[in-house]
């Protein structure tokens, strides 16, 4: 017989009359009443109550090996579905009005005592305790629910651009080194000794690239990763929508987002509510002023949980100027076109020129950042020397953009919503970690792998490194 997932048995009772099934799972739980036993069995559609009788004529083996069964212990059984007495109904499981009387038993792993509950919530476990045995943590249906909602979140993120004609591409994640904002991670080369590649902050190069290539309409569900201090909504490494599209205006960029957050949460989150369609859209130095925020909260009522106040932020800087390097510095990043009418500005005042940068903000957490980008490789040139490049630089870091501008590359832009911060905010959690599968903790450390590590000599040796230790100085 072919093992059937619980909530597929029960389907299949209530329709077909059907009782005689093989289920596997977990111990979730266990009640002991004489000659009864009693075993909540688990697996990823829900939970079952199990019944081993000794009165019903089990064979003796059967009800031992009960007897000996513990929660988080693996088990596959056999035996007939049957209706519990109405007394007994319990409303709040969906296999509430059956049981599940056992034929046979057998025993696939034994469990050892969990070092912390796995039944509830797990909010007031340490967080270490629960990174540290994450696969344990991850049982719980908190998480599972977190973890399947995304599954379906991004499902339909693919299905509804894929019917606007774009096509998925992966790019690569060993990269280049190149100033984007924050701090690469960086990764050392075996075969060319003394060059690192980088992991990618994000496609964007790679992106752009592709509009040169003309594919035109290109998305990506991409791993990103960023060397810097980590918080509540920030991790090492994260995901994010990559979107990039050719011959666009901002308003296209706008209005595609919109179509598809708005279409995501009427489908998945048809309980929540969206504060204002069309999404207002702000001036980005209007709401410095009223808020002191480029991330307005935007909500009519912050205790409501299942309001979803999205907005834009526009017409933002290009630049911000920074005093301690004496430069320039890009609010987006260097790729971020300047509006046409302010392009005379770049040898004049670069303070005052406006950019072609579209922040999404939802609930007081930025949850998308995109642009119209430079395609003129003249001015592209000129942006990375006013944030402090020089000629020879800008050919070594990103010669081969700007190589790959020289044979025709149409007007392009995109966004890059996070995944992370917006199941976040859709599942209703205080931070990140809790849609992540295996997250990092504050400081970016993996407690269930213990990384990062220390490497073995012969492994820095192959790659031509060599860790000095820091000599203290004498006082």
């Amino acid at each position: 017989m072919k093992r059937i997932f619980i909530l597929e048995a029960l389907a299949e009772f209530e329709a077909n009359k059907e009782t005689n099934f093989k289920l596997a799972g977990w111990v979730d739980a266990r009640r002991d009443h004489g000659k009864l036993i009693f075993i909540d069995l688990k697996d990823k559609t829900g939970v079952l109550q199990v019944v081993f009788n000794e009165k019903e004529g089990q064979t003796s083996l059967n009800f031992k090996l009960a007897d000996s069964l513990k929660p988080n212990d693996v088990i596959e059984i056999e035996g007939d579905m049957k209706p519990r007495p109405e007394k007994m109904f319990n409303s709040e499981l969906e296999t509430g009005r059956v049981e599940f009387e056992v034929k046979s038993l057998k025993i696939l792993s034994k469990a050892e005592t969990a070092p912390f509950d796995i039944s509830g919530d797990g909010y007031e476990i340490g967080e270490d305790n629960r990174l540290k045995f994450r696969y344990l943590d991850l049982r719980r249906p908190r998480l599972q629910k977190n973890l399947r909602r995304r599954h379906q979140v991004e499902n339909f993120i693919r299905e509804h651009l894929t019917k606007q004609g774009f096509v998925e591409v992966e790019t690569p994640i060993l990269t280049k080194s190149t100033p984007e904002g924050a701090r690469d991670y960086v990764v050392p080369s075996r075969l060319q000794k003394g060059k690192f590649y980088a992991l990618p902050q994000s496609p964007q190069q790679y992106k752009q690239l592709l509009m040169v290539s003309g594919l035109e309409r290109y998305f990506q569900i991409v791993r990103c990763f960023r060397d810097e201090d980590t918080r509540g909504d920030r991790q090492p490494e994260f995901t994010q929508l990559d979107i990039e599209m050719s011959f666009v205006e901002q308003e296209d960029i706008l209005n595609l987002t919109e179509n598809l957050f708005i279409s995501l949460v009427k489908n998945l989150y048809p309980e929540k509510k969206i504060t204002q369609i069309p999404w207002p859209r702000l001036n980005y130095q209007e709401v410095m002023k009223k808020y002191n925020s480029d991330k307005p909260d935007l909500r009519k009522d912050k205790n409501n949980p299942n309001e979803l106040a999205f907005c834009w932020i526009l017409e933002w800087p290009l630049f911000g100027w920074k005093e301690n390097e004496k430069r320039w510095d890009p609010h987006h990043h260097p790729f971020t076109a300047p509006r046409d009418e302010d392009i005379p500005l770049l040898d004049k005042d670069p303070a005052k020129i406006r950019s072609w940068q579209h922040d999404v903000v939802l609930n007081g957490y930025e949850v998308g950042g995109g642009s119209i980008r430079i395609h003129d490789p003249k001015i592209q040139e000129k942006v990375f020397e006013l944030v402090g490049l020089k000629k020879e630089e800008i050919w070594q870091k990103f010669g081969h953009m700007l190589e790959a501008f020289k044979y025709g590359v149409p007007p392009h832009g995109g966004i890059a919503p996070g995944i992370d911060r917006l199941m976040m905010i859709l599942q209703n959690e205080p931070n990140i970690r809790e849609v992540i599968a295996f997250p990092k903790t504050g400081d970016g450390r993996d407690l269930m792998m213990d990384s990062p590590s220390e490497i073995s000599q012969e492994q820095l040796k192959e790659l031509g490194l060599e860790i000095k230790k820091k000599i203290k100085k004498k006082k």
